[in-house]
């Protein structure tokens, strides 16, 4: 027989195929199916998304850092009276129009190492970015499973309290129509199942309000409207091992090996230290290699053309052969040494080395506190195991004993009151039996969940 937590992990396995939420008011809704409609409506997980993308984006443009900065300028001037012609660097008095043209680049072939480290500082940020947003996504995941499984509890328990209420109508039938024959052995025999009766009743109420909260509860995890009349495909979930395959500590050193939670908190942690290395590289000199192209025109620009021995005639230069003939290009190599700048540089260094203190602290306490998640939910695990083998004895024997009460009562032996105890214990106890086992389910899900064994999408 299939065990619940294989059969979850299956259903995981199948999510990538399941369509949108599309479905009729009157159809079944399955486990992937919730979880497909939860991830893709849930804000949070929205918002992580987008806030990787960014880190991404800041990614991209860490390596393009690493580029040359090329850029391009064009002017054309109009100048009246005496200017400087841009030509022949001579004072001239006239109208002018002149044109401008030049191309320059610079790349920074050293500083520190600061733009190196700050690649890798936003890589390991970028990382982080999308371990978050899976950590997002199997929040949104074990939250689903948890609730579906609460949905699946009290379904259970409404058909045990409807069970118990039908049982208790044949009861008070029989005891009526013992009545009318006078066979009763107690007036009060009937009314007291009577009461019983009513009691049962608003168990069934109280259980179909319970199943209704915890629908209500999955529907607003799924983030899409309320509808009571919708139904959930129940699980495999018979048996219970009572053996989760690990202790609390091996759980723990898996689970900080798996867990996106903390694997988000190390990489960022990671990140501040190389962004720390890419702050103090700005301490150092820079050393860039620059270079550029130039040309210009003016219409100012005459030359003069020998037409023959005894004329020579002035014309304007054409603008092509200005372009050509005013041609210059220039490269250098810079050296930038920071002396004083007002601390900005000095003052980074140390709100980034505050930074690094953050995230260490930040990866201790998530740390800290996956432990103390991981053993309450082991211990809460097997607590919930031995409860549901104590209420299976119960239920076993509390069973054995109504069934010895009803024979005694039929026969006149004990009163209504002895019997009604009897099937109080019995409903009792079968109702626990139902919540000790879900409760184990639930807890081996959220084990699951820290180990990092919940199904990705």
């Amino acid at each position: 027989m299939i065990k619940i937590a294989e059969k979850i992990l299956t259903l995981l396995l199948c999510i990538g195929c399941i369509p949108v939420f599309a479905q009729k008011a009157d159809s079944v809704l399955t486990l992937p199916q919730c979880l497909d409609i939860a991830i893709k409506n849930n804000l949070t997980v929205r918002q992580t998304d987008r806030d990787a993308q960014s880190a991404g984006i800041d990614l991209r443009q860490a390596n393009e850092n690493l580029f040359p900065n090329i850029g391009a300028y064009a002017s054309r001037t109009f100048n009246q009276g005496r200017a400087i012609s841009p030509i022949t660097n001579a004072y001239v008095n006239q109208s002018a129009t002149n044109d401008s043209y030049s191309l320059s680049g610079s790349m920074t072939l050293f500083n520190g190492f600061s733009l190196i480290n700050a690649v890798k500082s936003a890589s390991l940020a970028y990382q982080a970015g999308k371990l978050d947003l899976q950590a997002a996504k199997d929040v949104v995941v074990v939250n689903v499973i948890t609730n579906y499984l609460a949905i699946l509890d009290n379904q259970e328990v409404l058909a045990a309290s409807k069970s118990q209420l039908a049982s208790q109508q044949e009861t008070v039938n029989r005891m009526e129509l013992l009545e009318q024959q006078g066979a009763n052995k107690a007036a009060s025999d009937l009314t007291d199942q009577k009461g019983e009766l009513e009691g049962n009743k608003v168990a069934v109420v109280n259980a179909q309000n319970n199943l209704d909260a915890s629908k209500l509860a999955l529907y607003e995890l799924m983030n899409i409207p309320f509808e009571s009349g919708r139904q959930f495909q129940t699980l495999n979930a018979q048996d219970l091992t009572g053996s989760y395959g690990t202790d609390p500590e091996n759980a723990y050193q898996v689970a900080l090996q798996q867990f996106a939670a903390v694997k988000a908190a190390e990489l960022r942690r990671q990140s501040a230290q190389k962004f720390l290395a890419s702050v103090k590289g700005e301490l150092f000199p820079t050393l860039s290699l620059n270079g550029g192209l130039g040309t210009a025109y003016s219409n100012g620009a005459t030359r003069s053309v020998v037409i023959d021995p005894t004329t020579t005639i002035t014309e304007q230069v054409p603008y092509s052969d200005q372009f050509k003939n005013n041609y210059t290009s220039y490269v250098g190599v810079g050296l930038n040494i920071p002396i004083f700048y007002n601390g900005v540089r000095r003052n980074s260094v140390a709100r980034a080395k505050l930074v690094l203190l953050n995230s260490r602290d930040i990866e201790d306490n998530v740390k800290i506190k996956l432990r103390q998640s991981v053993e309450q939910s082991y211990f809460d695990m097997t607590a919930a195991y031995k409860r549901y083998q104590a209420l299976a004895e119960q239920v076993k024997a509390y069973t054995e004993s109504y069934r010895i009460y009803k024979i005694r009562f039929d026969s006149g032996v004990l009163t209504s009151v002895d019997l009604i105890i009897a099937k109080d214990k019995l409903d009792a106890a079968s109702l626990n039996l139902i919540s000790a086992k879900y409760d184990y389910f639930i807890d081996s899900k959220i084990l699951d969940y820290y180990q990092g064994k919940l199904a990705a999408f």
